[in-house]
C-alpha cells in the first residue's frame, strides 16, 4: 500500500473510522500534517469523528496524529473511575474532553517520560492502562494492540475484532472505495 497520509489513516484507524474503538493515534512522517488533518478533520466531521495533531517533533517534523469519536471519548473522559484516574495522574478536569486533549498533547511534547494513560484516550480498558504503569510493562495477562492485565480471553477478541476490521478496511480502501464510505456513522 503506498505510503500516502490516506493509506496510514486507514490502516492505523480502521477500528476507528469503522465505529468499533474511539480512538487511534498514528505518526505521519511527511510534512503538511496540519493541513492534512485539518481537511480530513472536515471530511470527517459529519461523522462525529475529528482529527488532529497532538506533536510535532522539532526535530524531524514527524507528527502524532489522533483520531477520534468525539461523542465516545467524551463519555470515556466523564466516566468517574477514569477521571479520578486522570485526576490523580495530574489532569486539571476543569476544562473538558478539549481541554484534557490539550493537557495530553502538552504532557507528549514536555515530558521526559511517555504520559502512559494515553491509552485511556485510545479506549484500552482503564484497567489495561493502571496494570501497565503499575507493571511497567510486565507481568500482562495478554499482549495484542497493546498489553492487557485483565480478561485475557475477551483482550483476544477485542484484538481479533480490531485486526479483522482493519484488513476490511484496508482491502476496500485498496479496491478503491473512498474513506468517506469506510466510516460507519456516529
Amino acid at each position: 500500500m503506498e505510503r500516502t497520509f490516506e493509506a496510514v489513516l486507514v490502516e492505523q484507524c480502521a477500528p476507528t473510522l469503522a465505529g468499533v474503538k474511539p480512538a487511534s493515534l498514528f505518526r505521519w512522517q511527511g510534512g503538511e500534517a496540519r493541513d492534512r488533518a485539518a481537511r480530513w478533520a472536515r471530511e470527517l466531521a459529519p461523522f462525529g469523528i475529528a482529527i488532529r495533531v497532538l506533536k510535532t517533533c522539532p526535530r524531524t517534523g514527524d507528527s502524532l496524529i489522533y483520531l477520534y469519536r468525539a461523542a465516545w471519548l467524551r463519555r470515556i473522559l466523564t466516566d468517574g473511575d477514569n477521571r479520578g484516574f486522570l485526576e490523580a495522574a495530574g489532569y486539571s478536569l476543569d476544562q473538558g474532553c478539549g481541554g484534557l486533549l490539550e493537557q495530553l498533547s502538552h504532557r507528549l511534547c514536555l515530558e521526559r517520560e511517555f504520559p502512559h494513560e494515553i491509552g485511556l484516550f485510545l479506549g484500552y480498558p482503564l484497567e489495561d492502562v493502571v496494570g501497565f504503569i503499575q507493571n511497567g510493562g510486565r507481568n500482562y495477562t495478554c499482549c495484542g494492540c497493546w498489553k492487557a492485565y485483565g480478561d485475557p480471553e475477551e483482550a483476544r477478541r477485542r484484538f481479533a475484532r480490531y485486526r479483522r476490521c482493519t484488513e476490511i478496511c484496508r482491502a476496500r480502501f485498496r479496491a478503491g472505495v473512498p474513506i468517506r464510505k469506510l466510516v460507519a456513522a456516529a
